[in-house]
C-alpha cells in the first residue's frame, strides 16, 4: 500500500491518466481501433530526445554553462538574467524540465543567503524556461505531440509561436529588474568546482544522436530510422542511459491516448466537446492548463479540433498560471522547497502573481498582435 501511495504522490498525472483510461475502456471496449489511437510517432521522438539529451548532461555540457555564467554575473540581477536566458534559450533544444533541473539547484546556492532574490529569480527562470521551450517543437513534450499529431509545417509552426516568443523574452528580461543590484560573495562564486575536459566521444556520439533527432522532427527521416540509432547506439556505448528515461511520460501519453480515442468514439462527448472547443482553442487550452496541466491539455483537446495553430499557442501559454500548469513548474517549486530556510508560502504568492501578469500581457497579445 505504501508503494502505491508513493507512486500516486510522484506520478499523479500517469495515475489520473491511467484512471481515465480505463473508464473510458468501460465505456468502449478494446478492440482493434485502439491501435489507431496510439502515435507511434511521437513515442519514438519523445525517447530518443530524452535518451540524447539525458547523455548531453552526463557530459557535463549544462555544467559548463553553468560555470561561464557564474563566471560573468557580478551580482543577483546580472546573476538571475543570465540564468534566466540560460533557461530561456536551453530550453528550445533541451526542454524546459532539464534547464530548470540544471539550473534552479545553481541558483539557490548562489543565491542562498538573499532570499528574497532567490524567490524572485527561480520564479523568473522557470517562466522563462516555460516560454522558451514553446519556441521549437522539442522544447517541450506538447509541441513535439501537436507538431506530429498535425503535421505541421515548420513555417506554421513558427508562425503561431515566434512573435510570442519575442514578447516573451523581452518580458523575461524587463521581470529582472524586479531582482535588486546587491553583490555576490566571492564564496559563493567560488563554490562552483572546475570542471574536468569534456569527453570528445561522447560529445560527437551524442551530437549525431541529437542531429538524427531534428533530421525526424522536419521530416527529412523516418521517426522509426531516427529511434533505432539511437537506441542501438545507446545501448552500445552507455546503457545505462536507457534507464534515466522518463517512462512515466511516455506511459502518460499512451493512457491519454486511449482516452481521448474512446472519447471521439462517443458521438454525445465527441459533438459536446468539439461545439465548446471550436472557436476557443486558445482559451480551452489555457484554461485546461490551469487544471490538468498543459501535456495533458494538448492531448485532451487536440481530439476535438482540427484549429492546430491556436490550440498550439493556448496550451503554450497555459503553462503560465497555477503551480501545476506546467510540470516543469513543479519541478521547481520541489528544487526551492528543499533549499535552506525555504519559504514555500511566499514562493506560491510571488511565483502566481508573476506568472499572472506574464499570461495576462501574452494572451492581449496573442488575442490582438499589439
Amino acid at each position: 500500500m505504501q508503494k502505491i501511495i508513493a507512486f500516486l504522490k510522484n506520478e499523479t498525472v500517469l495515475a489520473v491518466a491511467l484512471l481515465a483510461a480505463v473508464i473510458s475502456m468501460g465505456i468502449v471496449p478494446p478492440d482493434a481501433a485502439y491501435a489507431s489511437y496510439i502515435d507511434f510517432d511521437v513515442l519514438m521522438l519523445l525517447f530518443s530526445l530524452m535518451a540524447v539529451v539525458a547523455g548531453l548532461k552526463r557530459c557535463g555540457v549544462m555544467d559548463r554553462v553553468c560555470n561561464m555564467l557564474v563566471s560573468c554575473a557580478g551580482h543577483a540581477r546580472m546573476l538571475c538574467a543570465a540564468l534566466s536566458l540560460a533557461c530561456f534559450f536551453s530550453a528550445m533544444l533541451v526542454t524546459n524540465d532539464v534547464a530548470l533541473i540544471t539550473f534552479v539547484p545553481l541558483t539557490c546556492t548562489l543565491l542562498a543567503a538573499l532570499p528574497r532574490e532567490l524567490i524572485l529569480a527561480v520564479t523568473i527562470e522557470t517562466v522563462a524556461a516555460n516560454l522558451g521551450s514553446m519556441a521549437t517543437p522539442i522544447g517541450n513534450p506538447q509541441n513535439l505531440y501537436l507538431y506530429s499529431r498535425f503535421d505541421m509545417p515548420i513555417g506554421t509552426f513558427l508562425g503561431a509561436v515566434g512573435p510570442l516568443t519575442l514578447v516573451s523574452l523581452a518580458l523575461v528580461l524587463l521581470s529582472c529588474l524586479l531582482v535588486k543590484k546587491t553583490p555576490l560573495s566571492t564564496a559563493a562564486q567560488d563554490a562552483q568546482e572546475k570542471k574536468a575536459p569534456l569527453p570528445a566521444a561522447a560529445l560527437i556520439i551524442h551530437g549525431a544522436q541529437f542531429a538524427l533527432c531534428i533530421l525526424s522532427v522536419l521530416g527529412v527521416m523516418p521517426k522509426w530510422v531516427s529511434f533505432l540509432a539511437v537506441l542501438v547506439s545507446t545501448l552500445i556505448y552507455r546503457p545505462a542511459l536507457v534507464r534515466e528515461v522518463d517512462y512515466a511520460l511516455l506511459a502518460t501519453f499512451v493512457c491519454f491516448f486511449v482516452f481521448v480515442g474512446n472519447l471521439g468514439r462517443i458521438d454525445a462527448v465527441s459533438s459536446l466537446l468539439s461545439s465548446v472547443i471550436a472557436g476557443r482553442e486558445l482559451e480551452t487550452g489555457i484554461l485546461a492548463s490551469q487544471v490538468i496541466s498543459n501535456v495533458p491539455a494538448a492531448l485532451m483537446l487536440s481530439g476535438f479540433t482540427g484549429e492546430a495553430f491556436e490550440l498550439l499557442r493556448g496550451v503554450n501559454l497555459g503553462g503560465l498560471g497555477t503551480l501545476v500548469a506546467s510540470l516543469a513548474s513543479l519541478i521547481s517549486f520541489k528544487l526551492y522547497a528543499k533549499a535552506p530556510g525555504a519559504k514555500t508560502g511566499k514562493y506560491l504568492a510571488v511565483f502566481t502573481a508573476v506568472n499572472v501578469a506574464f499570461l495576462a500581457v501574452l494572451y492581449v497579445w496573442a488575442k490582438t498582435g499589439l
